[in-house]
């Protein structure tokens, strides 16, 4: 079985400025949090977090890519402004005192893009290793990667240690995946793990049990962490377009503490 993990959650979930957003976060219950480049840039930002007794858990390194900008890309420019940019997110979270960061595929599937993107990502992986760093993908409906199976088979290909799967319940509903096999398949390449909920069809990060997602099948995922002995951070990535983003983070933490009662 794992050990206890933390319940972290995105805080682009929450509209608003940024140290307001962080004392609500943390009054709900959080002690845990993720960020994307754009996130605790400013001293002021910093230091309210570490205030408030908030830490870090990942960092999203997709997350405003300048225009043009692809690892994936076959213009020479374009990925070196991109790894420039991977690169800022790395040193930008390892700063914040995170332990994963992660990327999101491309739209182009093709076999020479891949190979690109893998080349990118070896590279990338190792630059995350000198910042103690985990680099995770994040399978994406939709994208080159759309399933957590051809996201595991395009991590053995490359076979660097320093990359893994980032696995997110949502994406798997809408592939049609069995979160408790992916789990079990990923093994230890399961580097991190989102948690939202959709209607099966849409990406829509809805509260957790407010789609397709039931308490019982959130419990199956959770069994299977502990069977894989994961023990790093969990996290709610929740849409900021909801009706009540903060009411929503409560509820669905409420459940995943239900559900995981190894959960932090």
């Amino acid at each position: 079985m794992g050990g206890k993990v933390n319940l972290s959650c995105c805080i682009w979930a929450v509209a608003g400025p940024e140290e307001d957003v962080l004392a609500r976060v943390a009054e709900t219950g959080f002690r845990w949090i993720d960020v994307r480049l754009d996130g605790l840039a400013e001293k002021e930002g910093r230091e309210k977090a570490r205030d408030l007794g908030l830490r870090v858990s990942c960092v999203a390194a997709s997350f405003g890519m300048p225009e043009g900008a692809a690892l994936d890309s076959s213009d020479a420019n374009a990925v070196s402004q991109a790894l420039a940019h991977t690169e800022k997110a790395l040193v930008h979270g390892a700063a914040l005192g995170a332990t994963a960061a992660y990327v999101v595929p491309g739209p182009d599937g093709g076999r020479e893009a891949l190979g690109r993107y893998a080349a990118s990502l070896a590279f990338a992986a190792d630059r995350a290793q000198v910042h103690g760093l985990k680099l995770c993908i994040e399978h994406f409906p939709g994208r080159a990667l759309p399933t957590v199976a051809a996201t595991l088979d395009f991590l053995k290909g490359i076979g660097h240690p320093n990359l893994y799967l980032l696995f997110d319940i949502g994406h798997a509903q809408m592939s049609g995946e069995d979160a408790g096999e992916a789990i079990r398949s990923a093994g230890p390449r399961l580097g991190y793990v989102h948690l939202d909920d959709n209607d099966g069809v849409g990406d829509l990060h809805l509260s957790l049990t407010d789609g397709v997602l039931t308490e019982a099948g959130l419990q199956t995922a959770f069994e299977a962490l502990g069977e894989a002995g994961y023990d790093r951070s969990v996290s709610l990535e929740l849409s900021p377009k909801l009706p009540d983003p903060m009411e929503a983070l409560k509820r669905s933490r409420e459940i995943v503490r239900k559900v995981g009662n190894w959960v932090l």
